[in-house]
Parts: C-alpha cells; sequence; structure tokens
C-alpha cells in the first residue's frame, strides 16, 4: 500500500524556515513533499519534492514594507492576510489544494501561515502548525493554534513568553534549535563578530563604522548585507555574504547579532558571548526572543543599535557574560526528538 506523505508549507521571510523544513523532512521515515514561495531557493539541493507556489506579497515581490498585514477594514477576525482581487493567492490556494486531492497526506506541517493552517483544516487534513516566539495572542493566531492536533516551537521551553496562554503552552511541543550540535574548540582571538541574518534589512555602514572606531583595540567582523557608506577604521572588516561563519563564530569572543532564530541558534551552539539587538518583526518575535535572553543571562539586549559613546560598555557588559549560560539552551538531539514526536502524531492519525 502507498505511503501516504506529509505536505510542509515553509514560508519564505529568512533562511531559517527552508533549513528547518528540510533538517525535518531528512529525518522523517515517510515522503514529504515542501510547499511555498520556493524564488532564489535552490530546490535542486533538497532530496525532496517541492510544490513552487507564486508570490502574493502586494509589495511587488520583493517583501519592501510588507508586514503580512493586507490592510483590509473588513478582514475577517480569523486571517492575517486575505486581501480580495489578488490572482496570485487564489493559484497559491488552488495548487495546495491540487496538491492535497491528489497526494492524500496524512499531516501538514505550517511553517508558518494562519491562512494555510486553516485551508488545510477546511481541507479535512490534520496540521502541525509551527509556533514563532513573540505575542501571538490575536485572534488569527489563536484560531490556527486551535485547529490544530500540535503545535511545533523552534525554540527551547526556556524562551517562551510569558504571556502565552496555558492551553497553547500544553499543546506545543518545544523542538529546541533544530540541528545544531556543539561547536565549541577553537581558541578566541579577542575579535567581534557581527552577524546580519538574510531576513532584515543588514547593518549601516556608518553605524558600524563609528562603533568599531569607539572600541579601536578589538577586531570587527561583520558578515552579512550592509548598506550606505562612511570612512572604515582599520579595525572594521566587512566580509559581506560568505556560505560559511563556522570559522569567525569560533574565532569571536563576541557576538553582536539580531534576534533571528538562525543567529541565536548558531551563537548558542558556539557557547558565545552575545550582544542580541532584535530587528523589527510583527508580533515582536525577536524583541520578546531578545528579552528572555537577557533575563536568562544568556544575552545582553539592545533594544536599538547603541550610540558610539554606548559601545565601550556594551562591549565590557557582553564579555562579562557567562557562554555557558546560552550554550546550555542547546539540545544537540532535537531533530531526532522532533521527528519522533511527529512520527508519533503520524501513527496516531493513522
Amino acid at each position: 500500500m502507498k505511503t501516504r506523505p506529509i505536505g510542509y508549507y515553509v514560508h519564505h521571510q529568512g533562511a531559517g524556515h527552508w533549513q528547518r523544513a528540510n533538517l525535518l523532512a531528512d529525518a522523517l521515515d515517510r515522503p514529504v513533499t515542501l510547499i511555498g514561495t520556493l524564488d532564489g531557493i535552490d530546490t535542486g539541493a533538497t532530496r525532496h519534492p517541492c510544490v513552487p507556489l507564486p508570490d502574493d506579497r502586494l509589495a511587488g515581490g520583493d517583501g519592501q514594507d510588507f508586514e503580512g498585514l493586507d490592510g483590509e477594514s473588513d478582514r475577517p477576525h480569523a486571517f492575517h492576510y486575505v486581501p480580495l482581487r489578488a490572482p496570485a493567492v487564489r493559484t497559491r490556494m488552488a495548487r495546495i489544494a491540487a496538491w492535497i486531492a491528489e497526494a492524500d497526506p496524512v499531516l501538514m506541517i505550517v511553517d508558518v501561515s494562519v491562512e494555510v493552517a486553516l485551508f488545510a483544516r477546511l481541507l479535512s487534513v490534520p496540521t502541525v502548525v509551527v509556533r514563532l516566539a513573540g505575542t501571538r495572542t490575536d485572534i488569527p493566531h489563536l484560531e490556527a493554534f486551535r485547529s490544530a492536533e500540535r503545535l511545533l516551537a523552534p525554540f527551547p521551553a526556556e524562551l517562551e513568553s510569558e504571556g502565552t496562554p496555558g492551553w497553547v503552552r500544553a499543546k506545543t511541543f518545544h523542538a529546541g534549535f533544530l540541528g545544531l550540535e556543539s561547536r565549541r574548540g577553537r581558541e578566541e582571538d579577542g575579535s567581534i563578530l557581527v552577524i546580519y541574518g538574510s531576513g532584515g534589512e543588514g547593518g549601516s555602514c556608518h553605524d558600524l563604522a563609528a562603533a568599531a572606531a569607539a572600541v579601536p583595540d578589538r577586531d570587527w567582523h561583520v558578515l552579512g548585507p550592509v548598506h550606505g557608506e562612511a570612512a572604515l577604521p582599520p579595525n572594521l572588516h566587512l566580509h559581506g555574504w560568505v556560505t560559511e561563519i563556522g570559522p569567525r563564530l569560533a574565532a569571536a569572543s563576541l557576538v553582536v547579532g539580531t534576534g533571528g532564530d538562525g543567529v541565536v541558534a548558531a551563537v548558542a551552539a558556539g557557547a558565545k558571548r552575545f550582544v542580541c539587538i532584535p530587528e523589527p518583526r510583527p508580533f515582536e518575535e525577536q524583541v520578546a526572543k531578545a528579552r528572555r535572553l537577557d533575563a536568562l543571562g544568556a544575552a545582553i539586549l539592545c533594544e536599538a543599535w547603541p550610540g558610539a559613546e554606548a559601545w565601550p560598555g556594551v562591549i565590557r557588559a557582553g564579555l562579562a557574560l557567562d557562554p555557558a549560560r546560552i550554550a546550555g539552551l542547546v539540545d544537540p538531539d532535537s531533530v531526532r526528538r522532533t521527528a519522533d514526536e511527529i512520527r508519533t502524531l503520524v501513527d496516531r492519525l493513522t
């Protein structure tokens, strides 16, 4: 008898959703089809079949000024994004429905979309809904959570927001930082590493130059996009995109980065002292995570990029952190545990 597959909806924002999807799909013992806006993703690098969907963003498809909200005053309360007269949205839902009708999936994992989670439920498919950090107690999120068989949080339970309702916590499996092992070993060289992920705007060349000039006794290495122009002090090194951050991360004595899943997970795996400067995200996703890290003594929180005069004190505070605090949040067995949780659910559903 044919094994019924699992569908995995992959959100477009940032690289973490795609990486997570492939890690879990590789660990599961049944076919998994990856579904989403896959423009710019090397789908040839995955061994799993893909269903590409057209970009549904109203801001011309480039994501500028897009917050996942359609701005309609008469939007039903159960949704975040249901724009009218948007052919791409119609095509997306039609492709999802066609795949479900043809494949008869045993489960849909939704990472992340309230609309896709509720649509799968309307199509009579059980769901696992990925629940990101932040204040997600609005009606659409709660209805998506209510519709799911199980919720999956890609962060440790220690980073759970205080305002999360009890029934949501009880329904949640905390996967932790998926796919990471401890990466300690190389001797640190005293440098400061600044990391910008793929889901944000990147750094300001002017601000980076001012910060490095204020702490001239340490080399600053910057990975990721930087915009603008400024005269660079000799201790500031802009590397742009790099395929492997491991060597720079291992050498750094302190990391400055955003509150994105990928950055936080990499810092935790490397057991690095961390200054977290969260970027604006809907539902305070990065801010909530950064505040929990700060409360645990696992990071220094700066809610905005500090002025030049503040950086010497920020660096001193960051270097005084105990790196064991953030390293203790890493579970090297997270992928296996999560795959086992999904298998248990599938066994119950079949």
